[in-house]
């Protein structure tokens, strides 16, 4: 116990994280003002974004909320923004904050349903190189229909479904105790503690799959990710096939590429993947499913069929976009609770747990958000960008955007540099054609170099955030570790890909008109899919394609 008062403060101070840890942030705190007057803002601007990816880093020491709150209260409180502008960048992300507060919780009331899938899959699948690109797979399809948020949230349901199971056998002995404490590894012997390690990597590894599997699908459609649609709009590919087969000549290679780092990574058992489901954790989860299907009641399957049906709705709704994404959320929560009997508000409160927290994180970070913004701090990168030769711009397009993205937010940074681009397009400096390259490199460079780090993809930030995390030792370091081979073999393909873009686009476009009669009504059907792509190079071809 604190023995004065002074003591009391610094001991409640961030709680229960360490001393130097504390000392770190209240070192920021001071630092800041002195680094604004003397420095200035610009140089202010980027000692925040270093000092909130730091407390990102530490998120298992301490909840990033805390500590990156008061340096967003301190920058709106020096004036490096304004409430105002924290208001605007969180009203124009405001689908994604409604989507945290009510598609998460809707995940919440599938959990028996999805834990009940996916240990079946579990049991059945025993080559960990088929259930990591399974995995992979799902997830890229999921992403590129759904939206990758959605689909993490799947994840972590997932993952913290099958921890607990096999935690409170080894704990306790049994399945039932509902407030058991999953972090408590006290009770356990130590060949335990041994098959519990080697579980938390396998873990790791399928949900470090699942996650990078989200960024390769995403990056493909209009409603992958949210800096797609915004894009979109700009170029005018309002079209889902039109946007398919605009990024198609990168992601495609990009798919490929991600699904056979799959491959060698479990193979090699770098980075921390190729680790195996125990033979121990095997015989629970067997154990577990039997005894689930033996004491499964009528009212249980009645129950799982609501939540089948409620997983219906939601692809359905999400894959045909009826409604914006949190608003098909609440439309699942509604469903599934009014059906399965959920009418207490403590029993509906849970289910929201998860995902406040981590919202009232994100709109911390638009705060962030808006600095940079208002001191433009990427505006250097791009000057530059657009200062080089034409042929070398998307290269570099696709690199800054990358680069960027992995220390700030993928769908800001799309904003900024989509509109600096049509900018220019208006003036008449670049060509319709070299426009439309520099969207590619825009949304791919968003996409696929921003999987570096947590703080890159808001799906990534999620999961770090997430419940999950701890449990399976999941640190900002390892994320960055396990996502490396990942970044790599993305960015080199992406930036090929992007690189060679207007020659593939011209040399496609070139080999259909020499091969189509322009006067005909139709054209080929060998080359009607292909001509989506040239359209906006050559009107002609809009009257060839077979309606």
């Amino acid at each position: 116990m604190p023995h004065t008062l002074p003591n009391a403060f610094a001991k409640n101070f961030l709680g229960h994280s360490p001393v130097w840890y504390k000392k770190a942030i209240i070192a920021f705190l001071i630092i800041n003002p002195l680094i604004l007057f003397t420095l200035g803002p610009f140089i202010a601007g980027w000692v925040l974004i270093a000092e909130f990816i730091f407390t990102l880093a530490m998120a298992l020491r301490c909840y990033p909320l805390q500590p990156g709150g008061l340096l967003a209260i301190e920058a709106v409180a020096l004036g490096m923004t304004t409430p105002e502008n924290v208001y605007h960048e969180a009203l124009v992300n405001f689908p994604v904050i409604l989507l945290l507060m009510f598609m998460v919780a809707g995940i919440y009331f599938m959990k028996d349903l999805l834990l009940f899938v996916f240990t079946k899959l579990l049991i059945n699948v025993k080559s960990k190189l088929a259930l990591s690109l399974l995995f992979s797979i799902a997830a890229a399809l999921l992403s590129a229909f759904l939206d990758a948020l959605t689909v993490t949230a799947v994840l972590i349901s997932v993952g913290v479904g099958f921890y607990s199971v096999y935690h409170k056998v080894v704990s306790s002995g049994h399945y039932e105790p509902e407030h058991h404490d999953t972090s408590d590894d006290s009770k356990m012997e130590d060949h335990q503690r041994e098959d519990l390690e080697e579980f938390r990597s396998f873990l790791r590894s399928l949900i470090m799959h699942g996650a990078v599997g989200t960024a390769l699908g995403g990056v493909c459609t209009l409603v992958g990710e949210p800096q797609n649609l915004l894009i979109a709009k700009y170029v005018g590919w309002d079209d889902f096939i039109k946007f398919f087969s605009m990024m198609a000549p990168v992601t495609m290679p990009v798919l490929v590429a991600g699904l056979l780092t799959v491959v060698v990574l479990e193979k090699t058992k770098w980075f921390g993947y190729g680790h195996t489901l125990p033979d121990s954790v095997r015989h629970i989860l067997e154990d577990f499913a039997a005894k689930e299907a033996k004491n499964m009641n009528k009212k249980h399957k009645a129950q799982l069929i609501i939540q089948a049906i409620g997983a219906l709705i939601l692809v359905l709704g999400l894959a045909f976009h009826i409604a914006e994404v949190g608003l098909i959320g609440l439309l699942v929560i509604v469903f599934l609770t009014a059906f399965n009997g959920y009418t207490e508000e403590h029993q509906i409160g849970h289910a929201f747990e998860e995902a406040l927290p981590f919202t009232a994180l994100l709109v911390v970070f638009f705060a962030v958000v808006a600095v940079i913004h208002e001191q433009h701090l990427f505006s250097p990168v791009t000057n530059w960008v657009l200062s080089l030769e034409p042929s070398a711009q998307p290269g570099m397009f696709f690199l800054a955007n990358g680069i960027l993205s992995m220390i700030s937010d993928n769908v800001f940074v799309a904003t900024v540099y989509i509109s600096e681009v049509a900018q220019v397009f208006e003036k008449g400096e670049i060509s319709r054609e070299h426009f439309e390259t520099l969207s590619v490199a825009i949304n791919t460079g968003t996409n696929l170099p921003s999987v570096a780090t947590p703080n890159g993809q808001a799906a990534f930030l999620f999961l770090l955030t997430s419940a999950l995390a701890p449990l399976i030792r999941l640190s900002y370091g390892r994320m960055v570790i396990m996502a490396f081979p990942y970044t790599i073999v993305l960015t080199l393909v992406g930036f090929i890909g992007v690189s060679n873009y207007e020659y593939y686009s011209n040399a496609t476009c070139n080999e259909i008109v020499s091969a189509t009669n322009i006067s005909e009504p139709t054209a080929p059907e060998k080359v009607n899919s292909e001509l989506h792509i040239c359209v906006n190079k050559f009107p002609e071809l809009e009257k060839l394609i077979v309606k």
